[in-house]
C-alpha cells in the first residue's frame, strides 16, 4: 500500500494493460457483455476474439456493472486498508458507470472518493489511471493528484476508425457521428470524443487506407513538438495492422514516455467491431 493510503479504481473500458494495473494495485470494475441467453464480465470470462467470432450469429449488448458488484469492490478497498479512492471511468457521455459510482459513493462510509469523468474511451481513460499510479509512486498527495488529473482531462485524445459503423449504430453509441455515409463513395469517418465525452467526426475520407493514414496524421499532429507524451495503438482484431502502424509512427514520435500496444476489451469490441484501429495521445508536458 502507498503512503497516501489511496487506491485507484477504474473500469475495464479504460483498457489499462494488466501490467500497469498490477504495478499500481488498481481495482478494476468489469462491465458486462450480454447475449440473449447468457452474460459475461468484460475481459474476465469472455475474450475479444470470442465476441468477434459470434458477431455473425448475434450482436450482444453491453451493460454497466451492477451496484452490488461496485459496492463489493468498495468493501474490498476499505478492507485492504485504504482511506482514499481515485475512481477513473470511461466517459459519462458513453456509459452510466461514472454516474453509478457517484451515486453509490455518496452514502458509502469509510472512504473518501474523487471520481474522474475522463470524457474519453479506452486508453484515453486508461492513461489517466496510469498517471495516477505514477503520481502516487512519486509521493504526491491525494489532493494534488485529484487536481492534476482534473486539469489533464483534455490533454488526452483517442482517434479511431472502424471497418463499419454498423456496430456503433446498433449499440446506440453513434453520438454525433453522421450515421449515413454514402456506401457508393466509401466514406470513412475518423472518430473521437468531444469535450462532453460524446463521439463525433473529426474528419472523413474515402476508403480504408486513407482513413488509417488520416488517423495517423491526426495523432502525429496532436503530439507535435510537445516535450513528453504517452502514446497507444489500440486494435480490434487488427493486430497486424496495428504492428504496421507502430513501425510507421514510432520513429516520428521522439518524445514518447509510455507506449502501449493493446487490443480493446470485449465490451468495446461489441460497439466497434473487428478491424478497429485507434491511436491515443496524452500530452504530459507542453
Amino acid at each position: 500500500m502507498n503512503k497516501q493510503k489511496t487506491a485507484i479504481l477504474t473500469d475495464t473500458c479504460c483498457n489499462v494493460p494488466e501490467a500497469y494495473a498490477k504495478k499500481y494495485d488498481m481495482y478494476v470494475i468489469p462491465l458486462k457483455v450480454i447475449y440473449k441467453d447468457r452474460e459475461y464480465l468484460d475481459g474476465v470470462d469472455i475474450t475479444p476474439e470470442e465476441v468477434y467470432e459470434s458477431l455473425s450469429k448475434e450482436i450482444p449488448k453491453s451493460s454497466l456493472p451492477d451496484g452490488e458488484a461496485i459496492l463489493s469492490i468498495f468493501d474490498k478497498i476499505k478492507a485492504d486498508g485504504y482511506e482514499n479512492v481515485i475512481a477513473i471511468t470511461l466517459s459519462s457521455g458513453l456509459s452510466g458507470t461514472n454516474n453509478m459510482i457517484h451515486l453509490l459513493s455518496k452514502d458509502y462510509e469509510g472512504l473518501n472518493f474523487f471520481i474522474l469523468d475522463t470524457k474519453n474511451i479506452s486508453i484515453g481513460g486508461g492513461f489517466h489511471a496510469i498517471q495516477a499510479g505514477r503520481y502516487l509512486e512519486d509521493g504526491m498527495s491525494f489532493e494534488n493528484i485529484c487536481e492534476k488529473l482534473q486539469n489533464e482531462v483534455y490533454k488526452c485524445k483517442v482517434f479511431f476508425v472502424v471497418e463499419t459503423l454498423e456496430y456503433l449504430q446498433k449499440g446506440g453509441r453513434i453520438g454525433l457521428v453522421a450515421s449515413l455515409f454514402g456506401n457508393a463513395l466509401n466514406l470513412k469517418p475518423i472518430i473521437s470524443c468531444n469535450d462532453e465525452g460524446i463521439y463525433y467526426t473529426v474528419a472523413k475520407v474515402r476508403g480504408r487506407k486513407q482513413s488509417i493514414s488520416k488517423t495517423i496524421e491526426l495523432a502525429l499532429k496532436l503530439a507535435g513538438d510537445h516535450k513528453r507524451y504517452n502514446v497507444a495503438i489500440m486494435n480490434g482484431a487488427a493486430k497486424e495492422l496495428a504492428a504496421d502502424i507502430k513501425k510507421e509512427i514510432l520513429p516520428k514520435l521522439p518524445n514518447v514516455d509510455i507506449f502501449i500496444e493493446e487490443q480493446v476489451t470485449p465490451v468495446l469490441g461489441v460497439h466497434t467491431g473487428p478491424g478497429t484501429i485507434g491511436i491515443g495521445v496524452q500530452i504530459l508536458e507542453d
